[in-house]
């Protein structure tokens, strides 16, 4: 067990922000919002996944629907509380023994340790991602099974609810509609798991991640080139592109943000261009219409100078920006792993292909 103080957070907000794939929400927002709870109510207790008892209690909380939202519609503060404790009444809890971020990101990394602050509870070192994804099932617990229900949502306004779903794709389906009439976006808090179940089930140490990959990208000691060496060795991941932002096309729809991006290449890529697609998330990118990477492997946009993680909800024309890209979770690499968050579930003509073999020969075999 370890507090996490405010230099901690800040770390956090960053690497979960990077990790987030573009999605999981402005990390500016959600530092805000964590430093604010922290500075009130006291620092946060941080419990590894070997330190939680099998048969206790935990309950995450996340915010659902488009990032792009939050810019403008910003949370009123007691949400966050409130949906997990409405959830808690549900089930009878009467002792919660601690949260974890359901995804990273840097909005939804940032509301458990909100939660936590003003309940006096732990976070614990997991989470249900390793990543971000836009939907619902999309969450390792529902790869072994796990019932996203009961589930709690509300909104800025006081509207509140509980969901019990057939299964956790409806549990999605049902909750991004009442999402889109909140004003596409809301809080949530599902999954209720044991213990046992995190040990399991979860991907661990998530937040020590997020808070390593921040300590790199904000350390004023070193040149970009030096960060970026540094980080491409813990993450075990690849640059694949330098560019410059010449074209988004994007629409918040049905909750989601949905779009793609054209990069042309500058300094090692000039003859070259890059393609993103995104859903929140950035899913697929094709060099030269050849795929380099593909989801549920991870790419990721930092700023070209400074390696700050780029939202899906920031990108603008003229921006330079590099393209990392790393392997997911061994979770998400399994059969079950894939269909569920692959390249065809999005639509995507292509049979997964470990990002480490892409690199290596440069394309994915299209079916």
């Amino acid at each position: 067990m370890r507090y996490l103080d405010q230099a901690a957070i800040e770390h956090i907000a960053i690497g979960a922000a990077f990790l987030g794939t573009g999605g999981g929400g402005d990390p500016y927002i959600g530092k805000l919002m964590a430093l604010s709870a922290i500075e009130k109510n006291g620092p946060v207790r941080l419990y590894s996944v070997d330190e939680i008892e099998d048969e206790d209690f935990f309950i995450p909380a996340a915010m659902m629907g488009a990032p792009s939202v939050l810019v403008e519609k910003f949370p009123r503060g007691d949400e966050f509380v409130k949906v997990f404790q409405k959830l808690a009444q549900y089930l009878g809890k009467d002792k919660i023994a601690g949260t974890y971020p359901m995804e990273a990101g840097g909005v939804n990394s940032m509301i458990p340790i909100v939660v936590a602050a003003q309940l006096g509870l732990p976070l614990i070192d997991c989470d249900g991602m390793g990543r971000a994804f836009p939907e619902l099932q999309m969450v390792t617990f529902n790869l072994d099974g796990i019932s996203a229900t009961p589930m709690a949502i509300t909104d800025e306004k006081g509207n509140i609810g509980i969901f019990e779903t057939i299964d956790n794709k409806w549990t999605e389906r049902i909750a991004r509609s009442a999402t889109v009439e909140m004003g596409a976006s809301s809080l949530v808090s599902l999954y209720p798991t044991t213990g046992a179940q995190i040990k399991k089930s979860g991907v661990h140490h998530i937040v020590t991640l997020s808070e390593k990959i921040g300590e790199i990208i904000a350390s004023k000691d070193q040149e970009v080139n030096d960060k970026l060496a540094r980080l491409l060795k813990l993450i075990a991941g690849y640059e694949l592109f330098q560019g410059k932002i010449v074209d988004v096309i994007r629409e918040t729809k049905g909750g989601f943000n949905l779009g793609k991006m054209l990069l042309e290449g500058i300094d090692g890529y000039k003859e070259d261009q890059m393609k993103v697609h995104f859903q929140n998330e950035n899913l697929l990118a094709e060099k030269n219409d050849q795929v380099v990477a593909m989801t549920p492997d991870l790419i990721c946009l930092v700023d070209y100078e400074t390696l700050l993680p780029v939202t899906t909800e920031s990108l603008k024309y003229g921006k330079r920006v590099r393209v990392i890209g790393l392997p997911s979770h061994e979770k998400w690499r399994t059969a079950k792993g894939i269909e569920t968050a692959g390249p065809k579930y999005f639509g995507y003509d292509y049979d997964f292909v470990p990002i480490e073999e892409l690199v290596k020969k440069g394309v994915a075999e299209h079916v």
